[in-house]
């Protein structure tokens, strides 16, 4: 059997070891595969297609007529058209819950970021502004304590859900928008309005689907709290960017933190790039080796099950 990986470079930089699929037989691994042209032509003779941020459709699966299962090393799989696989009798498997504790520790870091600016007052202190100081110690931006403030937590998974354990642990109230709703989580459920009105640090925990492109727009923020800080580490299109923008230059957001950006790498002409007190990191909430290992086994996993003759984490 032959497995093309189509873009290993940004799962595996050369920390990790793609021997794991050795035992299935034929492996190539492209760094990154740009063009569908290049796709299809990598594709031949293939069974297994796996893929991260390399788009599938039904025109590269007509050329590809070999390839039996689809694996998206990413929980995220929009960059395939499900539906067209489906009607071809392919299977497209993610990994659901690889990065759990990666990202909301990672969304946790961001705003405890916003609520003490630890960068900005290490590198002045590296500068030599507190050896120069008159008093013992000093601070140039507020502090924010986040003990009995509310978060309210819109996409309540398995990210959200820890990310709600951690905020429960910090001492603040948890509201959850969800369109599951889980039993036996500690928050309360709410429609977004009131989320959006009773919140003091919104974090974005959803898919991105048709409903929530754009949820976070001119309305929806003006339905906020004024000085609400908003934080995304989910996709970067459920945020009106411009609108995101001048939100932070009146006010009305107090912070914005964000990991992703609706086109990536974000472009020069980003309206975040130029908007006050707002971070921005580079998609990397689910990086760290452990959880990048856990997407390598479960994709094994998922190989293993189609030659068995079941799927696991399939989403078409």
């Amino acid at each position: 059997m032959k497995i093309v990986i189509l873009d290993g470079k940004g799962i595996n930089p050369g920390d990790l070891s793609w021997a794991c699929f050795d035992k299935f037989g034929t492996v190539d691994v492209y760094d990154k595969t740009p063009t569908d042209a290049l796709t299809i032509q990598r594709l031949q003779g293939a069974t297994v297609a796996v893929t991260n941020k390399t788009p599938i459709d039904g025109a590269i699966l007509d050329a590809c007529p070999d390839v039996k299962l689809i694996c998206v090393l990413a929980t995220g799989y929009n960059v395939i058209d499900c539906a067209a696989a489906r009607e071809r009798g392919v299977p497209v498997c993610n990994v659901p819950d690889y990065g759990t504790s990666a990202v909301s520790q990672f969304a946790f870091g961001l705003l405890l970021e916003i609520c003490h600016q630890i960068g900005h007052h290490n590198a002045l202190v590296h500068q030599g502004a507190w050896t120069a100081c008159p008093s013992f110690c000093f601070w140039d931006t507020p502090q924010m304590e986040l003990s009995s403030k509310t978060m309210g937590i819109i996409g309540f998974g398995r990210i959200g859900q820890a990310t709600g354990r951690i905020a429960r642990a910090f001492g603040m109230e948890v509201l959850a928008c969800s369109r599951t709703h889980y039993e036996g989580v500690d928050a309360e459920y709410v429609s977004l309005e009131e989320l959006l009105a009773r919140s003091d640090v919104i974090s974005i925990h959803c898919p991105l689907t048709d409903k929530t492109q754009g949820l976070i727009n001119a309305e929806t923020i003006g339905k906020m709290k004024d000085g609400a800080i908003l934080i995304n580490t989910s996709r970067g299109p459920i945020l009106e960017e411009a609108a995101v923008k001048d939100a932070l230059i009146r006010g009305k957001l107090r912070y914005a933190a964000v990991d992703v950006a609706c086109v990536e790498p974000i472009p020069a002409d980003s309206p975040l790039l130029s908007a006050p007190n707002c971070i921005i990191t580079p998609h990397m909430a689910w990086a760290p080796a452990e959880s990048r290992q856990r997407i390598l086994d479960s994709t094994v996993r998922s190989i293993d099950a189609f030659l068995a003759g079941s799927c696991v984490n399939t989403v078409n």
